[in-house]
């Protein structure tokens, strides 16, 4: 008999794909950050054939960790999940295997111009928390609203580019001023304005293709399922 799926051990022996994410990951990392670290892992593929399915992800085992399960993983990176194409894009890869490598090697498989209305859907829903806590205590979260930003002129040049990429670069010291509160609420407002519109302008002229790459991502977690049944 099969043994059902235990969630730390999924994530202990069967990882394809592991980095460490948010501030680190983006190039804004302070003594105080912490170490987010995300990842994939491939379920056994006899373990499907329980009635008692393999969990879509996992957090932990350790502190500060999280873990899809790779089907999962792809249906959100298809659906251009900003965490999740962010998450392909880490620059602080800690382990890959040969189905992670592969994996890594389909990033552009998953990125088409639907990015736009993905990013903005959620940059629209932070920045309402934003704005309610201006109306509320004065000032919102300030380092909410360094992230939001972030995830506008990423999303403005990932569609004016073709490519994703996640670390702020220049734009550091900027964005960790608005961390520290020390950009008025108005000027920050105003910035998230000009990147949303940016990002409209680049949409139809982007390099980006209408759509993902669904039929080469769908070979790709066939294969790997067929592997692991052996």
């Amino acid at each position: 008999m099969i043994p059902p799926a235990v969630p730390e051990d999924l994530v202990r022996d069967h990882t394809v794909y592991s980095c460490v994410m948010g501030s680190r990951a983006f190039g804004l990392a302070t003594d105080g950050s912490d170490t987010d670290r995300r990842g994939v892992f491939v379920a056994p593929t006899p373990l499907y054939w329980r009635f008692e399915k393999p969990p879509t992800h996992v957090e932990g085992p350790a502190d500060e960790q999280f873990s899809w399960e790779l089907e999962r993983f792809c249906e959100l990176a298809l659906r251009a999940n900003p965490n999740i194409l962010e998450c392909l894009h880490s620059p602080l890869v800690e382990h890959v295997d040969a189905t992670g490598r592969e994996l890594l090697a389909l990033r552009e498989a998953f990125l088409s111009r639907q990015v736009h209305q993905t990013f903005v859907r959620y940059a629209a829903g932070r920045r309402k928390k934003l704005e309610a806590d201006v109306r509320q205590h004065g000032a919102p979260r300030w380092k909410h609203a360094m992230h939001l930003l972030r995830l506008l002129g990423s999303c403005r040049d990932l569609l004016r580019t073709g490519e994703l990429v996640i670390d702020v670069g220049e734009h550091r010291e900027h964005l960790l001023a608005v961390k520290r509160g020390e950009v008025a609420w108005r000027e920050v407002d105003r910035r998230m304005n000009a990147l949303a519109a940016e990002a409209e302008a680049a949409a139809p002229k982007s390099p980006l293709p209408p759509e993902p790459d669904r039929p080469r991502v769908e070979d790709f977690l066939l294969r790997t399922r067929r592997a692991s049944a052996r």
